[in-house]
C-alpha cells in the first residue's frame, strides 16, 4: 500500500485524493494546510500538546449527510461523493471516510450521536440491529489506527417522538423508549472504550409554562439519569458522565440553562458525585454569559469535565456552531484548563460545522486544522501566563487579607461566629480602598496572545 510524507496509508478507495497528513510547520508558514502552532508532541509544562488538547472531530456535524443545509433552505451544498443514499451501505462508507480524515488530520478522537452513525430504520429493533454493524466497523477502524472514541450519546431530540421531551416527557411510553435507547448507547460506548458519556436534554424543558409539571418534569429526569448511573456501573462502563447545558433552542427554556444551574440540579438532587459538565462556549454565550464564563464556574467546582469546542456570533440569537477562530477566547478558555491541570478524560471536541458556503472537501482540513491551531495558539500563550506569574502575583495581592488574618482563615474554615466577626469589625474599619486594576488584568492578557 502506498503512502504520503507523513507514513498515512494512501488506500485505492482514498476518499481525499491529493491531500496528505496535516504536520506542523511553525508559525512562519505559510501553507494553509499545515499547523503553525499545532505540535502535537511537544512538551509544555509536563505534557504533550496532544494530551491538553485532546481533539476530536465530531460525526454529525462532519459525515451524518445533512451538512451544508441551514433553517432556510433543505438542500444541501456539501456534496460528497460518498453520500450516495440512506442506506446502512452508506453509512459504512462513511466510517472508512471518518477514519482516513481523523488520521490525514492527526486527532485522536471522535464523538458522535447515536443516530449519526447507523440508520434507524423502520423500529428499534432494526435501528439497533444497525447500530450493531457499523460499531463493529468502527471498532475495527479504532484498532487499526489507534483512533479513540472520546464520547457518544443517544439523540433523544430529532425523532418526532420526542417533540415535547424525553426524560421529561408527558408521556411514560416516550420516557420508557428515550431510557431504551439510551440504554443501547451506554452499551455502545462501552463496546467502542469511550472516555465519556454526554447527556445533552435538547428538549428537556418547555415553551411555556402554562401546559407543564416543571417540579414533576425535573423529579423524572432526575430518575432517569439516576437508572444511567446504575446502568453504567451494573455492566463495568468506566466513563465519565457528562451534562451539556444551554439555555434554549430548539425549547424556549431548557432546563439545564448554564453551569450553576446544572451544578444546582445535580446537587440537589445527589447526582454531583457521578456526572459532571461539558461545556459548549456558544450555548454559554446563548445564556447571557462571556464566553469562557461556564468553563470557570464548572472547574472552580471540580465539575469541568470536557469541552465542546466552537463559537458563535453575538448578534445572532442561535447555536451557530463555528470553528473557533479567536486567540484572546482561546487564551481564556485554555488557561482554565492548564489551572485544573488537564481536561482528560474529557477533550476539545470540534462541535463546529462548515459555513454553507465552504463547499469544498478541502474547507473540512482547513477549518478543522485552523481550529486546531487556534487553541494550540491558546495553550502557548496561557502556558506563558501562567509560567511567568505575574498575573497570579496580582490576584494573590488583592486577596492577602484572607491569608495572613487569622479571623479570616478562621471564617474560610468554617469555625468562626457572627459574633466574633462583629467585634472584630468594630476596631477595624476598613477604610483603605485597594483597586481591583481592571484594566491591566485586561491588557496584560494581550501580552500572551
Amino acid at each position: 500500500m502506498k503512502r504520503d510524507s507523513s507514513g498515512i496509508p494512501r488506500a485505492a478507495g482514498e476518499h481525499f485524493p491529493g491531500i496528505g497528513g496535516i504536520k506542523y510547520e511553525g508559525p512562519s508558514s505559510s501553507n494553509p494546510l499545515a499547523f503553525k502552532y499545532y505540535n502535537a508532541d511537544e512538551v509544555i509544562m509536563g505534557k504533550p500538546m496532544r494530551e491538553w488538547c485532546r481533539f476530536a472531530v465530531c460525526w454529525w456535524h462532519t459525515f451524518n449527510g445533512q451538512m451544508g443545509t441551514d433553517p432556510f433552505s433543505s438542500m444541501r451544498t456539501h456534496l460528497r461523493p460518498w453520500d450516495k443514499d440512506d442506506s446502512l451501505e452508506t453509512y459504512l462508507t462513511r466510517v472508512d471516510v471518518a477514519f482516513e480524515f481523523f488520521q490525514k488530520l492527526g486527532v485522536d478522537f471522535y464523538c458522535f450521536h447515536d443516530v449519526d452513525v447507523a440508520p434507524q430504520g423502520n423500529s428499534m429493533e432494526e435501528f439497533r440491529k444497525n447500530l450493531d454493524i457499523v460499531t463493529s466497523k468502527m471498532l475495527q477502524k479504532q484498532q487499526e489506527t489507534g483512533i479513540k472514541l472520546l464520547w457518544c450519546t443517544q439523540n433523544l431530540f430529532s425523532h418526532i417522538r420526542y417533540k415535547d421531551g424525553a426524560a421529561t416527557a408527558p408521556d411514560f411510553d416516550v420516557f420508557a423508549i428515550a431510557c431504551a435507547q439510551t440504554k443501547k448507547c451506554l452499551e455502545i460506548g462501552k463496546k467502542l472504550g469511550g472516555s465519556c458519556h454526554i447527556f445533552w436534554g435538547g428538549r428537556e424543558g418547555f415553551s411555556t409554562p402554562l401546559n407543564t409539571k416543571i417540579r414533576e418534569e425535573l423529579d423524572c429526569y432526575a430518575a432517569f439519569l439516576k437508572m444511567c448511573v446504575d446502568y453504567k456501573k451494573e455492566i463495568g462502563y468506566g466513563a465519565q458522565f457528562c451534562v451539556e447545558p444551554k439555555p434554549r433552542e430548539p425549547t424556549a427554556h431548557q432546563y439545564d440553562y448554564d453551569a450553576q444551574t446544572v451544578i444546582g440540579f445535580l446537587k440537589t438532587y445527589g447526582l454531583d458525585k457521578d456526572f459532571k459538565l461539558n461545556i459548549e462556549p456558544n450555548h454559554t454565550t446563548l445564556a447571557g454569559h462571556e464566553y469562557e464564563h461556564d468553563l470557570r464556574m464548572a472547574s472552580a467546582y471540580g465539575m469541568l469535565g470536557s469541552i465542546d469546542c466552537n463559537a458563535g456570533q453575538p448578534y445572532l440569537g442561535w447555536d451557530t456552531d463555528e470553528f473557533p477562530s479567536d486567540p484572546r477566547r482561546a487564551l481564556l478558555c485554555m488557561l482554565v484548563v492548564l489551572q485544573q491541570g488537564g481536561i482528560a478524560p474529557g477533550g476539545h471536541n470540534f462541535d463546529c460545522k462548515l459555513r454553507r458556503e465552504s463547499s469544498d472537501l478541502e474547507d473540512m482540513f482547513l477549518a478543522h486544522a485552523g481550529g486546531m491551531d487556534c487553541l494550540a495558539r491558546g495553550l502557548r500563550g496561557a502556558c506563558k501566563l501562567m509560567q511567568e506569574g505575574a498575573m497570579k502575583k496580582l490576584v494573590d495581592d488583592r486577596y492577602l487579607t484572607w491569608e495572613t488574618n487569622a479571623l479570616a482563615s478562621k471564617v474560610k474554615a468554617g469555625k468562626a461566629t457572627l459574633a466574633e466577626v462583629e467585634e472584630y469589625a468594630k476596631t477595624h474599619q476598613a477604610t483603605t480602598m485597594r483597586s481591583g486594576k481592571q484594566e491591566l488584568f485586561e491588557q496584560m492578557v494581550n501580552k500572551y496572545l
